[in-house]
């Protein structure tokens, strides 16, 4: 009855003589559309996905709680996709995407995700290995690592030499925060290696290299910015092509997302439908990270977007990020990205204390992917009972890592108050507007 009620309420919402597919989601075949393809399309490929089909009486404890939650938290505008077994049964915005033009958050709003990054990122690097094309003991440096280019070989301690690609996806790679994150010390990099700002990656590898290792490598982790940030570089290099270009086109079009990006670092970047950053009260200012001498909030130009990329960088819609986790998760509703090895892999830490692999932690509640930067935070999880969220939002907080936690119990209480879920599949509006639109398809 319900799945009627819905099929009726798209037509009269006006979307063309598409009709639906199915009435389950079959996930899309994990193929490349080669380096070359191009989305035709900028406008978020969840485009017909509003808050329209989530306003529904059933859903009203999961509002009370977002909304509860971000009055007391004081955010600006968040956003909340919600699958079971395989079918997003709720998308929803809440609050501004643009709080001085009054523009409400949709699903398809794009916010920046932060660390949730080094999730996808680990993506693609198992994309390459199961290409044949990298292996996790691949060492990384010297000169028979990965990056053996010139530039990195001018290294102070020898032990880099045993880093291997899996001792960056587990954060063991010999570095800690000792001195600072060198993601977040532009200045500093730039005065020891005599260059003008703005740094990129290239300096940051350098200057890192030019220090000497804090622990053995593979002897335990410590979590690192900096890691994953040379993952990039390994994908670029092993792929043959640009990181951003090799995951949009091997990891994110394959699904049907076309609309995540590397994001900019000032307000004149903001792409269509990204949302604006908000600060906390009582905020500061710091260093234009590109040198401009002027005094900036740390959510434009206090970090460079580009830099962090690999590790911070990239911006995606609640509803997105969904579709990439129903393709990784190893549930057998929808079909995969990745190899049922490389999923276990991902998951299993190699030795006991050690992290996993992109994700941020593994417990019997769930897999976890948080992420928080200036501006932003974001939460994915994904859970036995084949319930999977994200849930994103566009303004600081003085809690930093630890709002994740707020989130995930602010959602856990929603979802509890939800008695029964919905039959019908919100994706497929999705594939109605890629058909109508002729947006090269997804098989379905």
């Amino acid at each position: 009855m319900v799945l009627k009620v819905l099929k009726k309420t798209l037509m009269i919402a006006s979307l063309g003589a598409a009709v639906l597919i199915g009435n389950s989601f079959i996930a899309p075949e994990a193929e490349s559309f080669g380096n070359n393809f191009t989305a035709p399309d900028n406008r978020p490929s969840s485009f017909h996905i509003t808050n329209f089909y989530s306003e529904k009486g059933e859903f009203k404890a999961i509002e009370k709680q977002v909304t509860r939650f971000m009055r007391r938290e004081h955010m600006v505008g968040g956003s909340v996709a919600i699958a079971k077994d395989g079918k997003l049964v709720y998308a929803k915005g809440f609050g501004y995407a643009d709080r001085e033009n009054e523009v409400p958050v949709e699903p398809y709003h794009l916010f920046r995700i932060a660390s949730v990054s080094k999730l996808v990122t680990a993506v693609g690097i198992f994309k390459l290995i199961e290409e044949g094309k990298l292996k996790l003991d691949r060492k990384v440096f010297g000169k028979n690592g990965i990056l053996n280019d010139s530039i990195y070989l001018h290294y102070r301690d020898k032990k880099v030499e045993d880093i291997t690609v899996l001792n960056l996806l587990n954060h063991s790679g010999g570095w800690t925060t000792r001195w600072g994150d060198p993601m977040f010390m532009p200045s500093v990099i730039a005065r020891r290696m005599h260059k003008p700002l703005p740094i990129d990656q290239k300096d940051i590898i350098q200057f890192v290299l030019s220090k000497r290792l804090h622990f053995k490598p593979g002897t335990m982790s410590y979590y690192s910015n900096f890691g994953f940030m040379v993952l990039g570089e390994v994908i670029s290099k092993v792929s043959g092509i640009p990181y951003e270009e090799y995951i949009q086109t091997h990891v994110l079009y394959p699904q049907g997302i076309f609309d995540m990006k590397i994001g900019g670092s000032y307000l004149k970047d903001r792409n269509e439908y990204e949302v604006k950053y908000y600060e906390p009260e009582l905020t500061y200012y710091v260093e234009d990270y590109s040198g401009s001498g002027e005094m900036v909030l740390r959510t434009y130009g206090g970090n460079d977007m580009k830099t962090l990329g690999a590790a911070g960088g990239w911006v995606a819609s609640s509803t997105d990020l969904l579709k990439l986790l129903l393709a990784i998760d190893g549930l057998p509703s929808v079909k995969d990205a990745l190899s049922k090895e490389s999923i276990k892999a991902m998951v299993n830490p190699v030795t006991p204390g050690m992290s996993p692999l992109g994700w941020r932690r593994i417990n019997k509640y769930g897999w976890f992917r948080t992420g928080t930067l200036a501006g932003t935070s974001a939460l994915m999880v994904r859970k036995k009972d084949g319930l999977e969220y994200v849930a994103v939002f566009n303004t600081g907080n003085w809690k930093g890592p630890r709002l994740a936690t707020d989130i995930f119990r602010m959602m856990e209480r929603g979802i509890r108050g939800v008695k029964e879920w919905p039959d019908y599949n919100l994706f497929e509006l999705d594939q109605m507007w890629a058909l109508k639109n002729h947006r090269p398809q997804v098989i379905f």
